[in-house]
């Protein structure tokens, strides 16, 4: 295993509710995919839990050295959730794509939001990760 980039985000939480306030469906339907929408509308403050994954697509965009544009899109990366509240990422679209041709087998996010701010850090490996031992 390789780390083929990294990538650190921080956004203001305000900055979110704006665009919720102001965009609404249209912010959303942007930059989030249905199960990140209901994921985060099913939490008391969502704007905290769609900032962290906004700062998280953005730490992922880094992490490609592509930043959110033409080679990657805010769709084409989604952030999950496991059971165990670990957050990971599956990559649609540009983002498969862009894994594949750059041998980037993984990528791991951590996410993290207080009332004010959001920030996301990001790592994109390659190759076949080490079986954890005791």
């Amino acid at each position: 295993m390789n780390i083929a980039g990294t990538g650190l985000d921080i956004v203001e939480t305000g900055r979110i509710r704006q665009s919720l306030e102001q965009f609404g469906d249209r912010f959303l339907q942007r930059c989030f995919l249905p199960g990140e929408i209901a994921y985060c509308h099913g939490m008391k403050l969502p704007e905290l839990h769609f900032a962290a994954r906004f700062a998280a697509k953005e730490a992922i965009s880094k992490a490609f050295g592509t930043g959110i544009g033409h080679e990657l899109g805010w769709k084409d990366m989604e952030i999950c959730r496991r059971e165990s509240g670990e957050p990971f990422v599956v990559l649609h679209g540009k983002g498969a794509e862009l894994a594949k041709a750059r041998g980037v087998t993984s990528v791991f996010v951590s996410l993290s939001h207080c009332r004010e701010y959001a920030a996301a850090s990001a790592i994109a490996v390659t190759g076949e990760l080490p079986v954890p031992t005791k």
